[in-house]
């Protein structure tokens, strides 16, 4: 089922409790226990819907920082470039703004991974060659989601989501983290 058709659904799902539930009171009654159902019904989806939302997005946590302030806004505008994907996958934003934000963070991570790669190679980090490793293969596996892209449109685009969220926030907290004394030691910033 399409993302439009799930929207629509839910909103005359939502519409006609709005409505049960005014007919309800004006047949029923205050006392009658069905309307306080639907409300508890109406209040539950909302609260689901909620839920359902922040459970796609992802919020910067000052556990994921990574020491280097300049690192620390590329990752965040990352998570926000993954958020607008996120958003693409979720809301009817159309063909061209989900390429766009596919785009936008493919390019990003590109921009970032040779940043960051500079700062680690004048630091003289010890794993260099092996974390370059690890961003040469996501570089490549984005490369494959951009090309499924290309070929599926919008139905890859959850895979991909998924995908860039997991990946960066796991190597952000792992990977990313082992640089740290050696970068501030250095003076980055």
């Amino acid at each position: 089922m399409s993302r439009s058709a799930k929207m629509i659904l839910l909103a005359l799902f939502a519409g006609s409790l709005i409505v049960a539930l005014t007919l309800t009171f004006i047949n029923l009654g205050i006392k009658h226990p069905l309307p306080w159902f639907i409300i508890a019904t109406l209040i539950a989806l909302s609260l689901f819907s909620s839920w359902n939302e922040k459970h796609h997005f992802v919020e910067w946590k000052d556990a994921y920082s990574v020491g280097i302030e300049s690192l620390d806004n590329d990752h965040r505008k990352l998570l926000n470039l993954i958020n607008l994907l996120q958003t693409a996958l979720h809301y009817p934003t159309g063909e061209e703004f989900e390429k766009q934000a596919l785009e936008q963070v493919v390019a990003y991570t590109k921009y970032h991974f040779e940043r960051e790669e500079k700062m680690l190679l004048e630091a003289g980090f010890a794993d260099y060659d092996a974390h370059k490793r690890k961003h040469d293969a996501m570089i490549n596996k984005v490369d494959e989601f951009m090309q499924d892209y290309e070929s599926r449109g919008h139905d890859a685009l959850e895979v991909v989501a998924l995908f860039l969220k997991n990946w960066l926030l796991k190597h952000i907290n792992g990977t990313d983290k082992e640089y740290t004394s050696l970068l501030q030691e250095k003076g980055f910033k």
